[in-house]
């Protein structure tokens, strides 16, 4: 699993032109599930996004989460984070999961992230999405599997 979060104080996702999801301040999460990712997995790295503290207190230090400073959430499903370059020009996904279970493994994490975040928007799976967003600070923290090795 790979989650690439950004900082945000605003962010959008559009399909056909239609805004689909779109949160204020808090995290835009890129979300890319591979071929061996389990619930247990998704569990392991919605635990760490919501306790990551990558906010501003009153000091100017990085030292508050999404809870508290009443973030929001926008979850955007991308299979392209899985990209393999090392051979030729053309990325292979092959370690991407497959769709179906991909898909069963987003919608979980953005169920799971709605019993604990008050404001949770959403892509829509294998969708063409067009994303707009304020990063803050630029502020962008990678998630993958190396994090839980």
């Amino acid at each position: 699993m790979k989650f690439v979060i950004q900082r945000v104080n605003h962010a959008e996702v559009k399909v056909d032109g239609e805004t689909v999801g779109k949160i204020g301040k808090g995290f835009l999460v890129l979300i890319g599930v591979g071929r061996e990712d389990t619930k247990e997995d998704a569990d392991w790295y919605l635990k760490k996004l919501l306790g990551l503290r990558i906010f501003e207190d009153e000091n100017g230090k990085t030292n508050l989460s999404l809870a508290d400073v009443n973030g929001e959430l926008l979850l955007v499903s991308q299979f392209t984070l899985y990209a393999n370059c090392r051979k030729g020009n053309r990325p292979s996904f092959i370690e991407a999961g497959a769709p179906d279970e991909a898909n069963r493994l987003y919608e979980y994490i953005i169920s799971e992230a709605k019993k604990q975040v008050s404001v949770v928007e959403h892509g829509i799976f294998g969708a063409d999405m067009k994303v707009s967003l304020e990063n803050d600070g630029p502020f962008t923290v990678i998630f993958d599997e190396h994090l839980k090795g």
